[in-house]
């Protein structure tokens, strides 16, 4: 039986990426489609890969600083507005987007790129929305507040 005190997210969202990835890269492996050529991809992705690191870091500090759990299985123990938040609602999917994304770009392949779309669609709908409405009916006001001020990505 599922927490009531937690969004009911359909899947981990590090699993959803990482699932995602190994498909899209086996996928590339079997049938290899480049998306540039040249090393530009493999710096570009390198980059991203780092931003994806730093506000990952941030974001994770930020929320044990507050006090909440980091695991949408988890209940919320507080509503999060600093660090990074101030200017994303989600710096943590974002940084799980800037890997994905710069894990593609690092291997040139177009396959994990296609399947990136509906990674973002399952993103939404089963993770986000749901932890938006959780956390709407958790802090009321506060949070409406918040989403009327913050972008959900930028």
């Amino acid at each position: 039986m599922p927490d009531s005190d937690s969004p009911g997210v359909i899947v981990l969202p590090p699993v959803l990426f990482a699932g995602t990835l190994a498909i899209g890269l086996l996928v590339q492996w079997l049938h290899p489609i480049s998306i540039w050529r040249g090393a530009i991809t493999l710096w570009l992705g390198m980059a991203l890969c780092a931003a994806s690191g730093w506000l990952a870091l941030w974001a994770r500090r930020t929320m044990k600083q507050a006090g909440t759990n980091i695991n949408p299985l988890r209940p919320a123990t507080a509503l999060v507005t600093g660090g990074p938040f101030r200017f994303t609602r989600n710096p943590l999917y974002l940084s799980l987007v800037l890997l994905y994304l710069g894990l593609t770009l690092a291997v040139n392949g177009l396959w994990p790129l296609v399947l990136f779309f509906p990674l973002l669609v399952v993103l939404h709908y089963g993770v986000i929305a749901r932890e938006e409405r959780y956390l709407e009916s958790k802090f009321g006001d506060a949070y409406r507040n918040y989403r009327a001020s913050v972008r959900r990505w930028l």
